[in-house]
């Protein structure tokens, strides 16, 4: 069998590339909008590789970013992804892709099921926990799967008066990136990404009708919000945050539910939950809640390729978050941090 021809691209503009995207196997990561919107953010300049079959047709492709900052030179497919599995049919066509980064310091997310799992050049340094809610039944129906402590908390919210709105606007994108911010400051002791990224996604989804941003609440005050991206007929939810002097109000549980009645009412085909560390067993049994398909979430990295770069660096980028996320810091400060330092967390 000879080798399939590879033609190496930008898939943020390459059609070949959003060809095979746009089919069953692509998914938002790998999305032509979304690499736009992360690489205009941070002035990334991605690559890709595409396999194209005898017709001239694309069958495979691959995509990834090269770093080379204060943290070194590396590879990444693809930074600030959650998974950004190849499409390839096999190993050897995977093989073939990878070929000229498989010696370079390199960073994969793919599911474990994906075939660069089995790659033998490859090994696994890092495991995360995946979660999908299949759409294929009425809203009835899919109430009653969803755990009863869901329904419990949907209850709540009901009685407690919240209400869930919908917008398309950027408005409402700019309300849940100060929540983001908050949260992260104070329940993790990070940063937050940079405003910018919230309004370049908003730009590349907003003129296909992809991106709709689920906000609570209780009374006037907005409690809680979600934002959520449309491609290849699932809904993916991105970003989320709450005010925690209102988690009484369950007004998460609403705005999940809320997010699968969105993708039933436009026939879409599943909620995807994205990723979960596994040292956040809260979280996990939390999606879990919502009648979902668990998979896992695969780190890979070259077999005896040491990282490059300055290791010291990673321990000052951990310091300057923790002082930059103290309470005493102003939320302003904390949020221009972020947008400053935020690209180097990859």
């Amino acid at each position: 069998m000879s080798a399939p021809t590879v033609a190496r691209a930008d898939p943020r503009f390459d059609p070949a590339w959003r060809e095979l995207m746009s089919g069953s196997r692509g998914n938002l990561f790998t999305s032509p909008p979304w690499i736009s919107a992360v690489c205009g953010t941070y002035g990334f300049a991605p690559q890709c590789r595409v396999a194209l079959d005898d017709a001239g047709r694309p069958a495979a492709g691959f995509a990834w970013v090269p770093l080379d900052d204060l943290r070194g030179r590396r590879l990444a497919a693809l930074p600030f992804s959650d998974r950004a599995d190849p499409v390839t049919p096999d190993l050897a066509t995977w093989q073939v892709l990878s070929a000229e980064v498989v010696g370079e310091p390199f960073t994969l997310r793919c599911l474990d099921t994906a075939v660069p799992a089995s790659d033998p050049l490859l090994s696994a340094v890092g495991t995360a926990a995946w979660h999908a809610t299949p759409v294929d039944a009425s809203p009835d129906e899919l109430y009653r799967r969803i755990s009863a402590a869901a329904r419990r908390n949907i209850g709540v919210a009901q009685r407690s008066g919240v209400r869930v709105e919908a917008t398309t606007g950027l408005s409402g994108v700019h309300r849940v990136h100060a929540l983001h911010v908050g949260l992260r400051k104070r329940k993790y002791r990070l940063l937050a990404p940079p405003r910018a990224l919230f309004e370049g996604i908003w730009e590349a989804f907003a003129p296909d009708d992809a991106i709709v941003t689920l906000l609570a609440f209780a009374g006037e005050e907005c409690v809680a919000g979600a934002l959520f991206l449309v491609w290849n007929d699932v809904l993916y939810y991105k970003f989320g945050a709450s005010r925690p002097e209102h988690l009484a109000l369950r007004p998460n549980d609403a705005l999940f539910w809320a997010g699968i009645e969105w993708a039933a009412a436009r026939g879409l085909a599943s909620v995807d939950w994205g990723v979960s560390d596994l040292d956040q067993p809260g979280l996990v049994a939390y999606k879990r809640k919502w009648a979902s398909v668990e998979g896992r979430v695969v780190t890979l990295r070259p077999a005896g390729v040491v990282p490059a770069g300055p290791r010291e660096i990673d321990g000052v980028l951990g310091e300057l978050t923790r002082l930059l996320t103290e309470e005493s810091v102003p939320d302003d400060v904390t949020e221009r941090a972020g947008a400053l330092l935020y690209r180097y967390f990859c």
